[in-house]
């Protein structure tokens, strides 16, 4: 998936939402006429997402826009499903994100590094013993391999440099490794899920094992390649924290942040909230590939996969990239100190590797030049059109994007969910949109 590029407009996100509350504010009350609903404080991104709806490319949206410490701005239109009786689309609404729990992962690593539990440099076998000695793939047309020449270090897990593979990506008999040791490590529908069970590992440590029995596709710190490495991650973390990979994100992050609709297993009672996710068929008819009734999310996974796992609301996403935005704190609680948030957020690639975007399918970025952080892109250039220098983010498979700029003060989220991610440049499409609205508001 394609992030877009750093809206130059959100800058004036809070300068627009004020200006609308004040106008609602001015207004006097009457007892007579119901209140009229307020206008959007971005009728370009609002006229944007509605039309979206209308031409059926999708059955809802929502965004959410933030600037410095001042009220998120929330966009939506249309539902969370196609069904008549389906929920609006709301900041409250749960969606698939699929690859944006990467850098939820990455930061619960970067949380362990700063408690000295472990360091950015060490092995990952010191952890995971089964990690000690790895072997690289001759060739892709081959599973005969070689030793490697280096371990496999946290930091490695952290960029996508260690020479794993991905199911999404990876090609050939390396590909039919994985598949037939079950490293599958996410989920699409209830029916996949029944065949995905019969071969895949039932925990984070047998998952490791398996990782580790197969050959890697480079020597690690030499080459990025998209990966399982926040997955295998989620290993480490219950390693060096001595908790459970998932009991130490709630404790550590989604507790502390108030991230109360975020979730591995959706609850029964909250699948009103939940959207579904959609495939498109020819002629770009959208088909319900995962309805929320019968979603493989309202069952618990095989394990939390620290790569592709979470359902989340835009306001909870939102939650998350503020702390970031404010270099570790939100509300007056710390999650980390800020000079381990710069780190997780500055380019961590091992020295003379290059990261040059990934195809949009796969929940990616691409734009101007960028380096790698931990779980996401860095945007390393001010360019036009740009996300700017110091702008962190990543994107799901479904369509959802996230991004924060903690230099500028400013940060957005895109919920949706259909396959494939990049059907329509909503990224592209918003940015312009906002733009829009920047100028508007500056002609009044």
């Amino acid at each position: 998936m394609r992030v877009p590029p750093l809206f130059i407009a959100t800058a004036t996100i809070a300068l627009l939402a004020g200006a609308a509350a004040a106008q609602q504010a001015a207004l006097p009350m009457s007892a007579a006429a119901p209140a009229a609903a307020p206008a959007s404080p971005l009728p370009d991104t609002q006229a944007l997402y509605d039309s979206y709806v209308a031409k059926n490319e999708m059955p809802g949206i929502v965004g959410a826009f933030g600037t410095g410490d001042l009220p998120t701005t929330f966009v939506a239109s249309g539902k969370i499903a196609t069904d008549a009786n389906a929920a609006p689309a709301g900041p409250d609404s749960l969606w698939r994100v699929y690859s944006m729990t990467k850098p939820i992962t990455a930061m619960a690593a970067m949380i362990l590094i700063e408690d000295g539990k472990m360091k950015l440099d060490e092995p990952i076998s010191d952890f995971l013993p089964a990690f000690k000695t790895m072997r690289v793939q001759l060739n892709e047309n081959t599973i005969d391999s070689r030793p490697a020449v280096r371990p496999i270090t946290v930091r490695n897990l952290l960029t996508h440099t260690a020479g794993l593979g991905y199911n999404i990506i990876t090609k050939g008999p390396l590909l039919q490794l994985y598949m037939d040791k079950g490293i599958t490590p996410g989920q699409v529908n209830a029916a996949m899920e029944v065949d995905a069970r019969k071969t895949r590992p039932t925990s984070l440590q047998e998952f490791a094992d398996r990782v580790a029995s197969v050959p890697l596709i480079a020597d690690p710190g030499t080459k990025w390649s998209y990966s399982i490495g926040l997955d295998l991650m989620g290993a480490v973390i219950e390693k060096a924290s001595g908790m459970r990979f998932d009991a130490f994100v709630q404790t550590r992050i989604l507790d502390p942040l108030k991230m109360t609709s975020t979730y591995w297993t959706v609850p029964a009672g909250e699948v009103g909230r939940l959207s579904t996710n959609y495939a498109f068929l020819p002629g770009n008819k959208l088909f319900a590939i995962d309805p929320a009734a019968t979603s493989a999310y309202l069952s618990p996974p095989s394990f939390p996969y620290g790569g592709a796992g979470l359902v989340m609301s835009a306001r909870d996403y939102d939650r998350f990239l503020h702390m970031l935005q404010d270099y570790g704190e939100l509300d007056g609680v710390r999650i980390m100190k800020p000079e381990t948030a710069r780190l997780a957020m500055s380019n961590l690639l091992p020295a003379g590797v290059e990261f040059g975007g990934v195809a949009g399918a796969t929940g990616g970025t691409a734009g101007p030049k960028m380096g790698f952080g931990a779980g996401g892109s860095v945007v390393l250039e001010d360019k036009a059109n740009s996300m700017g220098a110091g702008t962190y983010g990543w994107g799901g498979a479904a369509g959802t994007a996230a991004w924060v700029n903690p230099v500028k003060k400013i940060r957005g989220t895109i919920m949706v969910n259909y396959f494939p991610a990049d059907k329509w440049p909503i990224r592209d499409e918003t940015v312009k949109a906002l733009i829009s609205d920047m100028q508007r508001f500056r002609a009044k």
